[in-house]
């Protein structure tokens, strides 16, 4: 029996090197790892070119501009929104006949000025977002509304190896606490941060599948405090650090109910943020002399963060 082919774009990125390497390490799919090198999403030539000779019976797009506070301290130029979509297009119209996108989605189709907690997947379009990269993802989803061939996983917040530790505050907290630093809250907040390691699971779920629906929150069942997940951290670590709180009260929670995903795939075993803490916080113990410290130290991104 041949393996199914699987081409997943934006794979020298967080999600899309995770994904490249489980779907790898399987040995149930033929996988294509499309990098900025090997083919320019931006480019319809590029991506007809790859998609044409490899022939994917399902792509996983997980190639993204994205709008952080780290991009707002240092701006790599560029239209957020016109990219994400253009690399969007260029892969729906170069898909092969009888193939399936699993696009990535984000929390961010619900307008963070519109979030409540725990949103549904039918909570969407109530409101458009505003800023470039919710809107790109928010077009997206309407395209794929109508869209037999597309399926999109919504994530909200998700950590693992090889997510920028730099700002992104699970490892970021990790590696501060590594270097006996405080672990500095702009503005304690809600979040549904995903397992990396759940997430690439649950993709593959969909591979080969004509699900349900077309739009599905890939969260876990719980979410989490930025100041709980701290605690966590420091009942992982050697020493704990100080949790520093820069602003009171709580900003708006960012989470979405799962709901439709459980009733799809039932049984399905999610990684507790503890065991998910301390599988990661050994990872970057094991590897502290790899990294680049300078910025965890100077911590110049966390005035970007958003507080109300």
């Amino acid at each position: 029996m041949s393996k199914l082919r699987v081409l997943v774009t934006g794979a020298s990125g967080f999600v899309g090197r995770n994904t490249t390497e489980y779907l790898a390490a399987a040995g149930k799919y033929e996988v294509f790892a499309c990098t900025d090198p090997v083919a320019d999403l931006r480019a319809p030539e590029a991506v007809a070119r790859v998609l044409g000779e490899f022939r994917p019976d399902c792509v996983i797009n997980c190639a993204a501009v994205v709008s952080t506070r780290k991009t707002a301290a240092d701006p790599a130029g560029g239209d957020v929104a016109a990219t994400n979509l253009r690399m969007f297009f260029n892969i729906v119209r170069a898909l092969p006949a009888g193939a399936r996108l699993l696009q990535l989605g984000s929390g961010a189709e619900y307008d963070s000025r519109a979030y409540q907690p725990k949103m549904r997947e039918e909570f969407f379009d109530t409101s458009v977002p505003a800023d470039p990269y919710g809107f790109s993802k928010y077009v997206m989803s309407q395209y794929a509304a109508h869209a037999e061939n597309i399926t999109v996983l919504r994530i909200f917040g998700i950590f693992g190896k090889y997510e920028d530790y730099t700002f992104k505050f699970i490892s970021n907290a990790i590696v501060k606490n590594l270097l006996g630093l405080p672990i500095t809250i702009n503005q304690n907040v809600r979040f549904d941060y995903l397992n990396i390691n759940d997430f690439v699971r649950m993709a593959e779920l969909f591979i080969g599948k004509k699900p349900e629906f077309r739009h599905y929150n890939v969260t876990p069942p719980e979410s989490s405090d930025l100041v709980s997940l701290a605690g966590l951290i420091n009942a992982a670590a050697d020493k704990p650090s100080e949790v520093r709180v820069l602003n009171p009260g709580m900003n708006r929670e960012y989470s979405g109910d799962n709901t439709r995903f459980l009733s799809e795939f039932p049984g399905f075993e999610f990684t507790s943020y503890e065991q998910g803490i301390r599988a990661l916080y050994a990872y970057y113990k094991a590897r502290l002399g790899e990294l680049d410290l300078s910025k965890v130290k100077e911590d110049p991104y966390l005035r970007n963060c958003r507080t109300i």
